[in-house]
Parts: C-alpha cells; sequence; structure tokens
C-alpha cells in the first residue's frame, strides 16, 4: 500500500490524478453508514491514495433525493475552493469499479492538540469555545467544547454556507503544516435548514473582516452564468443552488456567525 498523499506534486494535478487514473480498491471503511472504499489511484507515473464512494452504495435519506450524495461532495469541494480556504480535500465524480461516485484524495490526520474536549466546569477556559452540555452516563453531564482556532472558525462559515446537517469531530483531519480538512459533505446544499455542526462556539459572534471578503467574493462567483455556479448546476437542484446564494447573502447583510435556529437539532449525534 503506498504512502498517502496529500497533494501531488508536478505535472499531474490532483484532480486531474484522480479523474483519469487508475482506481484499484485496496479495503473498505466499516464504520460508514454508506459504502467507502479505500483505493489507490496511478496515473502518468504518480500514485496516491484515494476514498471512492460509489452512488450505489448510498443508502436512502429522507430528506435528501436518492443517489446525489457524491455529488454534494463534489459540490462541496467546489464551494471550498471557491473561498481559498481548501478545507476539503480534491474530490471528483467519476467512474469506478463499482460505478460513478465520489472520489477523494486520502488526507492523512497527523497528531495535533485536540480540537474538541469535554470539561467537567460550566465555562470553558481560555482557548476554548462552548458548544453545550452532553450526557457522559450515570446523571452527569460535561461542558463539550472546541478551541478557539481560526481554522474551525472559518469552517463553521462554510458549513454555514454549504449547509452542512453533519459536522461531527471525526470529520476534522489535521494534516501538519498547520492544515485542516474537512470531511464528508454528504449531507449538503439543501434547500431547508439543515446545518448541524459542533461549531457553534463564534454564534452570533460578528464576523471577520477576512470572512466578509471572502463571502463578497463568493457571492460574485455564484452569480448566474458563472463558472462556478454551471459546475454547481450540475451537481445540485436549481432550489439548492438559489439556497446557496440566499446563504450567502444573509450572512454578508447580517455579519454574523448564524444561531441555531431551534427548528432542527443544533449539533449532530453521535457528536464525535
Amino acid at each position: 500500500m503506498p504512502a498517502p498523499e496529500r497533494i501531488p506534486q508536478g505535472g499531474v494535478t490532483a484532480t486531474r490524478l484522480l479523474l483519469e487514473g487508475e482506481l484499484t480498491v485496496r479495503g473498505q471503511v466499516r464504520e460508514a453508514s454508506n459504502a467507502v472504499l479505500y483505493c489507490t489511484v496511478a496515473y502518468e507515473g504518480r500514485e496516491a491514495a484515494c476514498v471512492y464512494k460509489p452512488v450505489a452504495g448510498e443508502r436512502p435519506l429522507w430528506d435528501f433525493p436518492d443517489g446525489t450524495l457524491a455529488q454534494r461532495e463534489v459540490a462541496a469541494y467546489e464551494v471550498s475552493e471557491a473561498t481559498g480556504w481548501g478545507f476539503v480535500p480534491p474530490t471528483v465524480l467519476r467512474d469506478g469499479p463499482y460505478g460513478e461516485g465520489m472520489c477523494q484524495l486520502w488526507i492523512e490526520s497527523e497528531s495535533e492538540p485536540s480540537l474538541l474536549a469535554l470539561v467537567e466546569d460550566d465555562e470553558p477556559a481560555e482557548g476554548w469555545k462552548a458548544i453545550g452540555f452532553a450526557d457522559v452516563g450515570e446523571g452527569r453531564t460535561a461542558l463539550l467544547v472546541h478551541a478557539d482556532d481560526e481554522r474551525l472558525r472559518r469552517l463553521s462559515v462554510l458549513d454555514a454556507v454549504i449547509n452542512n446537517g453533519d459536522r461531527k469531530g471525526g470529520h476534522l483531519l489535521p494534516a501538519g503544516e498547520g492544515r485542516l480538512y474537512g470531511i464528508d459533505h454528504g449531507v449538503t446544499f439543501n434547500a431547508d435548514d439543515k446545518l448541524r455542526t459542533l461549531l457553534w462556539g463564534w454564534a452570533g459572534e460578528p464576523l471577520t473582516p477576512e470572512t466578509a471578503r471572502v463571502l463578497d467574493k463568493l457571492a460574485g462567483e455564484l452569480a448566474p452564468g458563472t463558472g462556478l455556479a454551471e459546475r454547481l448546476a450540475g451537481l445540485i437542484t436549481g432550489a439548492e443552488l438559489e439556497a446557496l446564494r440566499g446563504r450567502v447573502e444573509a450572512l454578508r447583510e447580517a455579519g454574523r456567525h448564524p444561531v441555531p435556529s431551534g427548528d432542527w437539532p443544533a449539533i449532530p449525534w453521535p457528536p464525535v
């Protein structure tokens, strides 16, 4: 099994490698709710590890059209790239051994100080943000907190933009050199409010000036007729694309991080 590469260097881009390379299944990630296959992809002398999620292996969901999770993962990558934050690993839609599916560069997570914690205090310590209280058994509760980390703050905005319905702790992958990736974006872009995330620590706080600039840029790139809008139109529905534009505009107008609506569970379960 080759060592996973983060981003292939040289003449072959990561997306071209994923799109055109020979895909070989090496194993299965069995903890996942949908079919997730660990693969290698080889093209023009380059080889990297990747994840392949065939549409045929998706479990139906009551609130999403069948057979659309792979496309949503690709759409999340497109929007992430448009922000310039690069949180989502290179992701493409392609044919594979089990039919069409999502193919994403494998990210080898590296150890760094924890981004999430359970504490017995009622208030978070300096450098941490409160998420809420969690039942830890035997009638006891603990405060769930996340790091007051600028990477997480940006990611919380991306999740609000793409309407991520499942931002769990296990979907956060520190990758060395200060990089942080987010994975598993199948339940995104619903036209209805579905935001469920662990990253509520900045709820109601003003957006940073940098985030405001990113949202202004993203609004322009989502305008009808642009390359991003046309690519997204092939991945999500027209109503979902309009809702995406609406969420970006709402964030720009409010100038603040969103708060839980109260109409939908705010935190995914299990949280990690």
